[in-house]
């Protein structure tokens, strides 16, 4: 049975499906020897597909592999990056970057911090980082200045950015820090460097961005500890089953 050629480099846990078709527009992916396009269908029984000259249509499906990462700044929430710098990759173990297929789901910026899922679950991937998946995620965040009441509520309430406007979010006040202000951000939606840009908009430039949530998965462990930054875990079995329900819920 034909499928596309992104779908089956996802399901395989090479990479998400946007990844794959990244891959494929870098000319890195292969069919029977000849270079894969956009839209291409594959059969998996009977096609040879290689990806950066390593065949992997004939290699079993790994463990699924479902990761919490607490990203430092400086660290770039890709694979590889084309400028060197270093990638959330380089925060795992050989044997997980080497063999897995593990990838980050979503961004956050190179100079933003905290919470990121790492999976080789490319369907998962998929599904999480589509626009109709509402999963919330947390932020704490510095700014410059000190937003006033009525100011929080305008960003609450939606700001126009490339001609449309950001969903509603809550966002509060935690405490003021001599000239900046400390603020909590939950967001159900994940334009590009949306936060920093509606701040700079309202004029309270951001200084700091920490994701420190994802649903339900939380960088804070038990007994008031907290992922070391740099560091990862492995998601327990009941986080993923909150993630697939997630997906299920908003399914519908």
């Amino acid at each position: 049975m034909e499928v596309r050629l992104q779908k089956i480099i996802s399901q395989w846990g090479i990479a998400s499906r946007r990844q794959a078709e990244e891959m494929i527009k870098l000319e890195r992916v292969r069919v029977n020897g000849v270079l894969a396009h956009l839209g291409q269908k594959v059969d998996p029984e009977t096609d040879i597909i290689t990806v950066d000259g390593k065949t992997v249509s004939a290699s079993p499906r790994p463990v699924l592999t479902y990761l919490l990462i607490n990203k430092p700044t400086g660290v770039v929430s890709t694979c590889y990056d084309p400028q060197g710098r270093p990638t959330v990759l380089d925060l795992l173990p050989e044997e997980l970057r080497a063999s897995h297929g593990i990838h980050p789901v979503g961004r956050l910026d190179a100079d933003s911090t905290g919470a990121l899922i790492l999976t080789n679950d490319g369907d998962l991937t998929f599904k999480l980082t589509h626009p109709r998946h509402n999963i919330p995620k947390t932020y704490h965040v510095l700014v410059k200045g000190h937003p006033s009441e009525e100011t929080l509520q305008i960003w609450r309430g939606g700001v126009l950015l490339d001609k449309r406007k950001t969903r509603a979010a809550q966002v509060k006040l935690i405490e003021k820090r001599m000239a900046n202000s400390c603020l909590e951000i939950v967001l159900k939606e994940g334009r590009n460097r949306q936060i920093r840009r509606v701040g700079k908009k309202l004029g309270y430039p951001v200084i700091k961005l920490h994701r420190t949530a994802i649903g339900d998965l939380q960088l804070q462990l038990p007994k008031n500890k907290y992922l070391p930054s740099g560091s990862f875990r492995y998601l327990t079995d009941k986080e993923v089953l909150y993630l697939q329900s997630a997906i299920a819920i908003n399914s519908y």
